[in-house]
């Protein structure tokens, strides 16, 4: 087996709690991630040449060591002693700079796929480590489960129970820098948390927790996102969110159907990205 094709996924938050800032000038985060349909497309083929080559179908995206999938690629070539050729194509359907982690899911999807395809069989507790030195999201994708993440992102718990969920992502097409976000984000004092509920496969659930530390911050810069949410919330969502540090914003429907009245109502308002996806 030489090549391999395999779908990166997308992720939300539905919490992002952000405790304090560390001495290294990272923050301690307690957040809620979950895996979406939403996906980009990542192929791996081993062949040609020596060296690691990056194509990407968006225009813009850099070949070289300035993409993370390229770092991810090195990373686990280096730990083999075959002289091979990696080809990687991705098919970008995530939006990029999005809040959605699509950049840390191609590097996590390149990372297990060479892992396949070299026959290294390195664990994934080994290829969470070598993906946390590349972006804090990386060991999330590689975990693969609804997960419960503290520290900069990097301690997973597994969280069941929560329920699949039909979704609407709306971006307005801004690119919105995580650094410049947490440069300007606030914090006088550690936050205490409030408990996270046990949860029990009811929509509910999920919009009791709903709550992000970064959207404050997003939102003044870009008040367009505020009114999106508004948009959303006046078409029948359940619950509404910006994801990450923005500007995607989700929106919950119990349902395809009303997901789907939903998004046909906006997505003719503008030149908005807008999809409807659901939870995996």
């Amino acid at each position: 087996m030489n090549v391999l094709k395999l779908s990166a996924p997308a992720k939300i938050n539905y919490r992002l709690d952000v405790i304090r800032k560390r001495p290294d000038n990272y923050h301690d985060l307690r957040m809620v991630m979950q895996r979406i349909a939403l996906h980009d497309e990542i192929e791996i083929s081993l062949s040609g040449p020596p060296g690691i080559r990056v194509s990407c179908s968006r225009e813009g995206v850099p070949s070289g060591p300035a993409n993370i999938a390229w770092r991810a690629a090195e990373a686990i070539v280096s730990r083999t002693s075959k002289e091979t050729g990696v080809d990687i194509h991705i098919t970008k359907n995530i939006p990029v700079a999005a809040g959605l982690g699509g950049g840390s899911s191609d590097a996590a999807t390149v990372m297990m796929g060479l892992n396949t395809l070299l026959g290294l069989h390195l664990p994934d507790l080994e290829l969470m480590s070598m993906g946390l030195e590349l972006g804090a999201d990386v060991p999330f994708f590689i975990f693969g489960k609804t997960a419960l993440a503290e520290g900069i992102g990097e301690r997973l718990t597994e969280i069941e129970g929560v329920p699949h969920a039909w979704l609407v992502l709306v971006n307005p097409n801004i690119h919105v820098s995580t650094a410049w976000v947490y440069q300007n984000l606030q914090l006088t004092k550690d936050k205490v948390v409030a408990t996270l509920p046990k949860f029990s496969n009811r929509i509910s659930d999920i919009c009791s927790i709903l709550l992000n530390d970064l959207e404050p911050v997003t939102i003044g810069r870009y008040p367009v996102i505020g009114e999106i949410k508004e948009m959303l919330r006046e078409k029948g969502a359940a619950g509404v969110l910006m994801s990450g540090s923005g500007p995607t914003v989700f929106a919950v429907f119990e349902n395809e159907n009303d997901a789907q009245k939903c998004h046909a109502e906006i997505s003719g308002l503008s030149s908005w990205f807008s999809v409807v996806t659901h939870t995996i």
